[in-house]
């Protein structure tokens, strides 16, 4: 099954909308709640991609060149 990045981004974005999550939470008060509040996020947001396989071809190497 090859996905291209648009549909794992929909597929995502649906799954997130269908469970009722804001992908918007409220702002925070202050720096520390600020990181607190990133880290939930990267982590709900890998939980939702750990959910989906992706193969090796779904995002192409990149080379850096100096």
């Amino acid at each position: 099954m090859n996905l291209t990045r648009r549909e794992v981004a929909a597929t995502f974005l649906t799954a997130a909308a269908a469970s009722g999550q804001s992908l918007n939470p409220p702002l925070p008060q202050n720096a520390g709640e600020e990181l607190q509040a990133a880290k939930v996020a990267v982590r709900q947001y890998l939980e939702q991609l750990g959910k989906f396989p992706l193969p090796m071809s779904t995002e192409p190497a990149v080379h850096f060149k100096a």
